[in-house]
């Protein structure tokens, strides 16, 4: 999900640089480089701008890029646009968040294995008690998702179905962070790993 305006940032933090290289290419880069069989771009504010700084990575045979023209409305305008892409070719979807740069490869990986092996239906990764993104959502919710409006997304689902989720204990609090303000960016550069 990399569509959103960046209200509370003042400019597009998609594109914003941590460490030389966009926060959104980060997020391409883990995904691309995890086992996700396809990924799915949804661009809306400055998606262009977004396209050109991404360059040959958005032909990458994995790489789907979808516009949310109602950007403006919400999250949920993202979350659906993603959606309808995957939908009738997967029975579950991952959706990552483009203000979270430091989700690696191995989380998503981990998240990817032990949701296949279970029987619940959304799979959300916790770190010491704290529950995070990125989020699992099978099928059988997706009519949930599709029905969703406003600048929300899919927490009020797992607070209605605490039976169907299966939260999986990862060992990169990073992967949490997220940006939403120069502060924050600020924060992540002194935390970086590497």
């Amino acid at each position: 999900m990399a569509a959103g305006r960046a209200t509370r940032f003042g400019r597009p933090k998609q594109l914003l640089k941590l460490r030389d290289k966009p926060l959104i290419e980060w997020v391409l880069d883990a995904a691309l480089e995890s086992d996700l069989a396809r990924v799915i771009l949804v661009l809306g504010y400055h998606g262009a701008n977004i396209q050109q700084v991404l360059g040959t990575k958005i032909a990458h045979p994995r790489v789907q890029v979808v516009t949310n023209h109602r950007y403006q409305d919400g999250l949920s305008r993202s979350l659906q646009a993603g959606l309808r892409s995957a939908q009738n070719g997967f029975p579950s979807v991952m959706f990552l968040l483009g203000d979270q740069p430091l989700v690696d490869p191995a989380t998503i990986d981990h998240l990817l294995a032990r949701f296949w092996q279970s029987d619940k239906d959304i799979c959300v990764p916790v770190y010491q008690g704290k529950r995070g993104t990125p989020t699992i959502i099978g099928q059988k919710f997706y009519p949930r998702i599709l029905s969703l409006t406003g600048d929300i997304g899919a927490r009020d689902l797992k607070n209605a179905h605490p039976d169907r989720i299966l939260e999986v204990e990862v060992n990169n609090p990073l992967c949490f962070f997220d940006i939403d303000t120069p502060e924050d960016l600020a924060k992540l550069e002194t935390l970086f790993p590497g």
